[in-house]
């Protein structure tokens, strides 16, 4: 097949693996990934499927919740290459796309016109037109805009048998398929009014109402939530809607989900352009995140809201209809509380909250997992506070758990459930809750699905809930376009069982239970500690030795995680699986997640697609390798450790650990790439070269002659593109010496701090530590560096050699034990060291109470600054500024203290909004990694350090200075050097 279309089709396991699932429950690996660059590539991909007797599943940003987009023969990838939006007719309110492209690149080009694509599900920033169209999505608006249906005018699909259609308003383009399709039509007259379109989220199976002669024989709107079952997806005329030139929130809250389930009718009909609702434990859930213990402070008091927004012509006219909303829903519900925001970035913030449900809702409030499969249920909207009523005491029946939300004003609900899907009793009380569910919904006139389609979670269910009439409709309506039914087979129809193929089924992650991995000793710090004052060359054969060359002990036991995963229960497979697709890290354009994906739109490199092929290689079927895995190694390859998915990913997936534990077992016992030895061990050679007086200088001479480098670069397994780093003349540490003296020093009038001498400031840029010395001494603070040589341990954690960053960090904190015993501030000036003194720590060493007071004394510079209440020595600097806030401090900190120093400083910052800067340690230091750490740095980063005239460059992180004057020519300060201008002199 790569042959008759190379560069088209993938077929290594790394690819498949990644796309074996989408965000459903359901896991099937492909024979082949196609990603089409144009028509001719669709039509030859189904001809060449066609030869080999293959079945064939479209995927657009495989964000399925119902199992959709994943198939064991050839899946199709739209998003990659087919995603233009061709024109938009303002005039018309209509936009002609391909399947590709996502739904917001679509709505920022409309909204240019003053226009929008009413459906928008929570997944608007990487689900794709043509995914919208295979499920008939809706989404938040559709209350107002309504569904997909409603908005497609026409499409042009591909069918098997190199058969093209323009399907439309009152023809399918094909005479003779129209008279067939009037045939089947007027054969099934009853069912077709009787039994389907009752209400507008009943969504279940084929839309074939809209054949009928007072519906205008529109097969398009037939053809939209066809599952891809039907043919492929060329091109689609869509029609556009005016948005409101303003738009304010209304957030109701009630004492309970049941009363919010009661009111979202009667605030559809009075006007409200969303009517979304939640119950109490949604936020409970949230608060259980790392930082987000205040989400949610902007909401009513309550146990269920509404999120009603409503839209003006101007402000005062959006914030009155709110605020009007909010009064004629307490006078029918007197006790009803009630915000309203009109401010974009608190609406924003608010609107999250719901919009993340989906990934929330995964993880209970107490940690347990949670499940879809009754994802996506509907009544008619007037019927919900009764079904959700009778859907909990089902629940309770069954002895479940989860967390309803959804759009209440339609009537659709979405909640996820803590099945037990891991063992066959699990399994099998899935099968029984569903079914029973099923009948449930129906006695409330609903349908089983309201918006996500049937998919594989469903398709079986549309037997009870319609007639062996209308089943037989909907298959020979699929036999009119594929015959051979060769496209998304077991999908509506031919149903796969709603039990097959679980991805977190039985045999889940059954190599790990069955122990045949290799458990290497997870308690290598008891052997002593790496970096004693005075070791060299020794220390360097004895500790690599210990962690990448010794052979593994090989024991078949459980893996048991270096790091304690302590909110996974110390389980690496239940940290993978906390990954469940809805694909957060496939934004394109906002959010630091995922850097790697933005650049190269692989879904191998997005944070999903890295933890589905680890979770293939703990299921240890596609994967038979274990932790020696190369597809699991080349996944991660491109990982910057940048940290963003563990607070951007709704689930708060940690690639970064997850990468650094692969690592440490994927090369115990051999020899590692010669980067980890190099910048791995960088803490070492950087001690080594400034030792004496003198090496530095002849280093950094070496290293600037060309032919030097290049030879250190090969030798060192360096991109030979990069710059070397140079080595301080004199470190940190020997400027402190010589500056302050030996003798003991007066306690400070503002209390007496720990400077924290990281390797990059104490070895490279001490210049910063300098800084900060006189920084904090000008604020009255006694600044004490520590006694012996200390070390996060950060380039062997992000190089996976956990054993050596276990060490270093015991040794560590042996020598801060009377600062912390004394309860001292530690302050941190390296964004990435801060972060694993305050986060990896305690993760590295749980059983030692000195790492977690160490994570507890641990404060940035800014944090210290902005909160000193005594004298203010500095100046205001009256300057505009770039800034790049390093990914660790944006995932695993805030930059609100360093926003609020600059503010008092007179620093007007245009913060980088792209994440990470490209550069990632070691990462852009390794061979192959070129081109994206310089794709990420062109994001954003440089064109704007570039185009910015005067003024200053701001970023905290050694890499991130590294990158921008490697890459710009401009010199970037920390905020102390920053501080530092601002000092008054005498």
């Amino acid at each position: 097949m790569d042959a008759a279309l190379p560069g088209v089709f993938r077929t290594d396991l790394t690819v498949r693996a990644a796309y074996s699932s989408d965000a459903s429950i359901y896991r099937r690996v492909p024979v082949a990934v196609a990603e089409p660059r144009s028509t001719d590539d669709l039509a030859r991909i189904l001809e060449l499927a066609g030869a080999e007797g293959l079945p064939v599943t479209m995927r657009g940003g495989g964000t399925s919740i119902a199992g959709n987009s994943i198939g064991a023969g050839i899946v199709i990838d739209t998003s990659r290459h087919l995603r233009r939006v061709r024109c938009i007719d303002p005039e018309a309110r209509t936009a002609v796309v391909e399947p590709g492209v996502v739904l917001d690149d679509l709505r920022a080009e409309a909204a240019l016109y003053g226009l929008t694509f009413g459906p928008d599900p929570s997944s608007h920033s990487r689900c794709t037109l043509g995914g919208m169209i295979g499920n008939n999505a809706c989404g938040s608006h559709s209350v107002a805009w309504g569904i997909t249906s409603a908005n497609v005018e026409s499409m042009r699909l591909l069918l098997p048998g190199d058969r093209e259609l323009d399907a439309a308003k009152g023809s399918s383009g094909d005479a003779a398929i129209d008279a067939v399709l009037t045939r089947l039509r007027d054969a099934h007259l009853a069912p077709l009014r009787t039994e389907l379109g009752r209400f507008s989220r009943q969504v279940s199976g084929y839309g074939l109402h809209h054949l009928l002669p007072e519906n205008g024989f529109d097969v398009a709107k037939a053809l939209v939530g066809a599952e891809g079952t039907c043919g492929l997806v060329t091109e689609a005329t869509v029609s556009l809607v005016p948005v409101p030139k303003a738009r304010a929130l209304a957030v109701l809250g009630f004492p309970d989900v049941y009363v919010a389930a009661e009111v979202a009718p009667f605030a559809a009909q009075a006007g409200a352009l969303t009517v979304e609702g939640m119950a109490a434990d949604l936020l409970t859930a949230l608060r259980q995140q790392p930082g987000r213990a205040d989400a949610g402070a902007d909401l009513p008091p309550g146990g269920g809201w509404l999120y009603c927004e409503l839209g003006g012509d101007t402000a005062a006219d959006a914030r009155d209809a709110a605020h009007a909303l909010a009064e004629i829903v307490r006078e029918r519900v007197p006790g009803t509380t009630s915000v309203v925001v009109d401010d974009p970035a608190r609406m924003r913030a608010l609107w999250w909250i719901r919009e993340a449900g989906s990934g929330i809702v995964t993880r209970l409030p107490d940690g347990g997992e949670a499940w879809p499969g009754w994802e996506d249920s509907a009544v008619p909207p007037a019927r919900l506070a009764g079904y959700l009523r009778d859907l909990y005491g089902l629940m309770g029946e069954h002895g479940l758990r989860g967390v309803p939300y959804g759009h209440f004003g339609e009537g659709c609900l979405h909640l996820r459930l803590d099945f037990g899907l891991d063992d066959p009793l699990g399994v099998a009380g899935y099968r029984s809750f569903i079914e029973d569910a099923a009948r449930l919904v129906l006695s409330h006139g609903g349908s089983v699905s309201g918006e996500h389609g049937d998919g594989r979670a469903r398709s079986e269910l549309l037997a009870e809930m319609y007639s062996p009439e209308l089943l037989d409709a909907f298959a020979a309506f699929k036999a009119v376009f594929d015959p051979e039914r060769r496209l998304n087979p077991g999908v509506i129809v031919d149903p796969a069982p709603l039990d097959a193929d679980l991805r977190p089924g039985p045999g889940r992650d059954a190599l790990l239970h069955r122990g045949v991995f290799p458990q290497r000793d997870a308690h290598l710090g008891s052997r002593g500690d790496a970096l004693r004052p005075g070791t060299g060359r020794d220390a360097l054969r004895s500790e690599a030795g210990r962690d990448a060359l010794r052979p593994g002990a090989g024991d078949a036991l459980a893996v048991t995680p270096v790091h304690a995963l302590s909110r996974d229960n110390g389980s690496f497979a239940a940290a993978v699986h906390r990954c469940v697709g809805v694909g957060a890290c496939r934004n394109l354009e906002s959010g630091a997640m995922c850097p790697s994906f933005k650049v190269t739109r692989d879904e191998v490199h997005s944070t999903r697609g890295r933890a589905r092929v680890l979770a293939e290689m703990l299921r240890g079927e596609s994967l038979t390798d274990g932790w020696r895995s190369r597809e699991v190694r080349d996944a991660l390859d491109l990982c910057l450790s940048c940290k963003a998915c563990a607070s951007d990913c709704p689930v708060n997936v940690d690639m970064a650990t997850y990468k650094a534990e692969f690592l440490y077992r994927h090369y115990a016992g051999r020899r590692r790439p010669m980067a980890h030895y190099s910048m791995g061990w960088l803490p070492l050679w950087s001690r080594l070269a400034t030792a004496v007086p003198g090496t530095s200088r002849m280093v950094n001479a070496a290293m600037s002659r060309e032919p030097i480098a290049a030879a250190v670069k090969r030798a060192a397994g360096v991109e030979p593109r990069r710059e070397m780093i140079r080595f301080a003349a004199r470190t940190l540490r020997q400027w402190f010496r010589a500056s302050h003296g030996g003798g003991p020093r007066p306690v400070g009038r503002a209390g007496t701090v720990v400077l924290w001498p990281d390797t990059f400031t104490e070895h490279h840029a001490p210049e910063v530590g300098r800084a900060a010395v006189e920084v904090l001494e000008a604020l009255g603070y006694r600044v004490l560096i520590p006694p012996g040589r200390v070390c996060c341990g950060l380039t062997w954690h992000s190089t996976g050699q956990l054993g050596v960053a276990r060490r270093v960090l015991r040794h560590t904190l042996g020598i801060l034990a009377p600062a912390l015993d004394a309860g001292l501030p530690i302050v941190g000036l390296e964004p990435s060291c801060t972060v694993m003194l305050r986060d990896e720590a305690p993760e590295l060493l749980p059983d030692d109470p000195r790492a977690r007071t160490l994570a507890d004394v641990t404060v940035t510079l800014a944090e210290l600054v902005a909160r000193h209440d005594g004298d203010w020595p500095f100046r205001r600097l009256d300057s505009a500024a770039i800034a790049q806030v390093h990914c660790h401090q944006e995932a695993k900190g805030s930059y609100a203290p360093d926003l609020a120093v600059l503010e008092r400083l007179g620093v007007e910052p245009d913060v980088i909004g792209a994440g990470c800067c490209g550069l990632a340690g070691n990462f852009g230091f390794e061979p192959g990694h070129w081109d994206v750490s310089q794709g990420c740095a062109e994001r954003e980063l440089y064109p704007k350090v570039r185009g910015a005239d005067g003024g200053l460059v701001l970023a905290d992180g050694f890499s991130c200075r590294t990158q921008v004057a490697q890459g710009t020519g401009r010199h970037a300060l920390h905020l102390a050097q920053v501080l530092q201008l601002a000092l008054r002199r005498s």
